[in-house]
This record gives C-alpha cells, sequence and structure tokens, in this order.
C-alpha cells in the first residue's frame, strides 16, 4: 500500500484532502501538532496514523527532515512550509528516497497582477515577506527537481474558503462584520471604485488538486500549478453578490485609498492593501490541460457555503 505522509493535514486542506487519500486506498499519516481537529468530522480519520510532532522545535535542532523520512513515505504533502530554509530541511535528505513531494504554495508568488488571468509562466515579482518565500521555494523546489530528479510538484491556491471559517470579505480583510453589514442592508464603504480583484477556492478543490497531481504524477513533477476558482471576482461585484444572497439591495460607497485607510483600523488596513495590491487573477488552464482540474465551486459558491456555516452560527448576524 501507498503511504502518504501529510505534514499540518489537520487544517483547511487536510479537512478535506485526508478523506480522499484514505477512500482512494493509502496509508495515510498526518503530522502536526496536535492542536487542532479537522474542520468537518469524517470517519476516514479513524484509518490515520497520527503522528505528533513541532515543526519549528524539530527544524530548531535539525531532526525534522530525518523524522519525515523515518515515517518511510512514498509521497510527502508538505502544507505548512513559509520559508526557503524549511524547505531546505525537509527536501534534502528526502532526495532519491521518495516518490512525490507536493508543496502547498500560493498565488502571491505573483506579485502584481501584470497580464490577466495570469499564468504560471508570468515573472514573478512577489513582495511582503510571505509572498517572497513562497517564490524562493517555488524557485528552490523546481530546481532540485530539473539538476537532482526530486520529484516535486507545487500546488500555489488562492484565498481558501470553506464551512468552519471567516472568508475573505469584499472590502479585502477578515472582519465578518462586514457580511453581517451586508445582511442587514447598510451602507458598505469600499476602497478605491472596488475594482481590485480577489480569487478563492474552496479548500476541497484544493484537496481534488492534490489527487490530481498524485494520479498524474509523471506530468505533475517539476511543474506548478494554479489552484483557483474558475474566475476571480470584483470587491464591488463580490459584495453585491452577496448583498444579493441575503435578498438586500447593495449599498456601497468608495473611498480612495488614503481616505478609507484612516477610517479603518491597522489589521483591516493592512490585510486590504495586502489583497488589493495583488489583485490576483489567476488562469487554470494549464491545470486543466494537464491534469483534468476541474473546480466544483465558483468563488463565490464557495463564499456562500462558509457564509451558511456562519450565520447559522451566529457569526454573521442578518440583524
Amino acid at each position: 500500500m501507498t503511504r502518504v505522509v501529510v505534514i499540518g493535514g489537520s487544517g483547511h486542506v487536510g479537512t478535506y484532502l485526508v478523506p480522499r487519500l484514505v477512500e482512494a486506498g493509502f496509508d495515510v499519516v498526518n503530522v502536526s501538532r496536535g492542536q487542532r481537529q479537522p474542520y468537518s468530522p469524517h470517519a476516514a480519520w479513524r484509518f490515520v496514523e497520527p503522528v505528533r510532532l513541532d515543526r519549528a522545535s524539530a527544524e530548531a535542532d535539525g531532526s525534522f527532515g530525518r523524522s519525515m523520512l523515518a515515517l518511510r513515505p512514498d509521497i510527502l504533502i508538505d502544507m505548512t512550509c513559509f520559508t526557503v530554509e524549511s524547505a531546505r530541511m525537509l527536501a534534502e535528505p528526502l532526495v532519491g528516497q521518495v516518490q512525490h513531494f507536493l508543496h502547498t504554495g500560493t498565488i502571491w508568488i505573483h506579485g502584481p497582477s501584470v497580464v490577466v488571468p495570469t499564468t504560471e509562466m508570468q515573472p514573478r515579482r512577489p513582495f511582503g515577506e510571505y509572498g517572497i518565500q513562497k517564490a524562493a521555494i517555488e524557485a528552490y523546489l523546481l530546481d532540485l527537481a530539473r539538476r537532482r530528479n526530486f520529484p516535486a510538484t507545487l500546488v500555489h491556491p488562492g484565498h481558501i474558503v470553506g464551512p468552519g471559517w471567516e472568508p475573505l470579505n469584499p472590502a479585502g480583510h477578515f472582519d465578518p462584520a462586514v457580511f453581517s453589514t451586508l445582511a442587514r442592508g447598510e451602507e458598505l464603504v469600499l476602497p478605491n471604485l472596488g475594482m481590485e480583484t480577489v480569487h478563492h477556492v474552496h479548500a476541497d478543490d484544493v484537496a481534488q488538486m492534490f489527487m490530481r497531481a498524485i494520479a498524474s504524477r509523471s506530468t505533475a513533477v517539476g511543474e506548478a500549478f494554479h489552484t483557483v476558482s474558475p474566475a476571480a471576482v470584483t470587491l464591488r461585484g463580490y459584495a453585491e453578490a452577496v448583498s444579493a444572497w441575503f435578498g438586500k439591495e447593495p449599498k456601497l460607497t468608495y473611498l480612495p485609498w488614503p481616505e478609507w485607510k484612516a477610517s479603518h483600523g491597522a489589521a483591516e488596513a493592512e490585510a486590504t492593501w495586502d489583497h488589493i495590491a495583488h489583485s490576483p487573477n489567476c488562469s487554470i488552464d494549464k491545470a486543466k490541460r494537464l491534469l483534468g482540474y476541474s473546480p466544483r465551486y465558483s468563488s463565490l459558491e464557495a463564499v456562500f457555503e462558509a457564509l451558511g456555516w456562519l450565520v447559522e452560527r451566529g457569526v454573521v448576524s442578518r440583524g
């Protein structure tokens, strides 16, 4: 039986991926700190081998890569790598030892959009520590694949969404009160003209991408794939769609960025700036052509499923 080790399998994507792996007949190991349960229950978790390990501590003493190798993975899926040094400490001991290595990246490797929808072939211009490090990880792993035949595949999700947590909202940050404002038919102020874009993806569609990459290993190795919904949405269009979902007419106003920033808290302003400065709008043509990737959810369908969960629990109020 093929053995799959998933690092960080109890998170957003792992909630859907791990049961898919079990149902496909893999022997699955979930490596985590043991501080989180999956977002959705599933009987498949009874057949998963749990391994408790703190990655930061194991990297600090240099044992992390060897610890993962000791788990005897045929396939290793890394959900929790955020620096190129972390990637190197894991990958180097695994060269020549695994059949397939899959890394969770991000569409923020691109920086601001130029030609849209952006393809994987576009030059990288990342900004911000997260995007810069993820782009460096991509460059390192793909170089390792080409120079040393390391079987790496990179999966680059957009804004991951699903039941159990707050999605990125139409104002470009994560405060669920924005959804309550729209649900009550109240005025929402958007930055600029609301024409910047965001690109969501349902966590289960990210899980689908991993499964398709594993199934098409010979095609996927040495490649990176955008993992997003079929189309990005503008902040304005997103807000209008959410208002309609609640049966309300949208009441939207707009402020130039400096004024919008001054009227919001620092955390909200920082998150919104990151999203509107990137304005991602990514193509999935490569993944469709090479792997047969076919997202089940549009951006709005994924958000509405999460919104239903938030409304049921009173996190979002209709008033």
